[in-house]
């Protein structure tokens, strides 16, 4: 597939078919994520892969999922996602950035996180999942890619071990792609260049030079 077609039809699939995804597939994507840049090539990720069928139930058990269908009728987008054959929980891990930073080629003598202007242990894993949806995508799959919510991390953590110094930044479901409904949040339509890029200086949505901009 052409690089232009996978940017077109990358969007998030909320619904599968449970076929499971096939091992050549599921390595390609997990070795494309290898390739996201990473501030000082720290590499400070790591991918939680959940594919037997016991595994993905427990991980939607204690990210509550059972909680929130509850008693209530059926969940949709529940029921969709927990088809998908495939999770994989994209996990950051600071650590490795503030000792990379702290090497003598570095310059830094110590590991303050406050030297970072944002947490880019978070950005970098976050790239990487974007190129996992990538090539899903290439792949003639589907993924979406959403969040733990907090009340569910330590429960998380205890079912699967994970340490706390890597923090789980979401959890891609991938695989067949089902029929699904449109999400209502895309009518809010794709906002165009015009309204996100700003040549030169800072101007309002308008093409406009905003007040505060033109008071200096």
């Amino acid at each position: 597939m052409e690089f232009q077609q996978v940017v077109d039809r990358r969007r998030m699939v909320r619904n599968f078919t449970g076929d499971p995804v096939d091992a050549a597939v599921r390595d390609r994507i997990l070795g494309n994520a290898l390739h996201a840049p990473s501030a000082g090539f720290s590499q400070g990720w790591a991918f939680l892969v959940l594919e037997r069928a016991a595994d993905r139930e427990l991980f939607w058990r204690t990210t509550g999922a059972d909680d929130a269908t509850g008693d209530a009728e059926p969940n949709p987008w529940l029921e969709g996602m927990r088809r998908a054959p495939l999770l994989v929980v994209p996990l950051s891990h600071r650590d490795a950035y503030l000792d990379r930073y702290a090497e003598p080629d570095k310059g830094w003598t110590d590991r303050a996180e406050d030297r970072w202007p944002v947490p880019y242990w978070h950005i970098d894993t976050g790239m990487a999942a974007l190129l996992m949806l990538q090539t899903a995508v290439d792949a003639g799959l589907g993924a979406c890619f959403f969040g733990i919510p907090p009340a569910y991390l330590a429960p998380f953590r205890a079912a699967f071990g994970v340490p706390d110094s890597y923090v789980p930044i979401g959890t891609i479901a991938i695989g067949h792609r089902a029929p699904d409904r449109t999400s209502p949040s895309l009518r809010r339509g794709r906002r165009g260049l015009p309204e996100v890029v700003h040549r030169g200086r800072w101007t309002s949505p308008r093409g406009h030079i905003s007040p505060s901009n033109d008071s200096k």
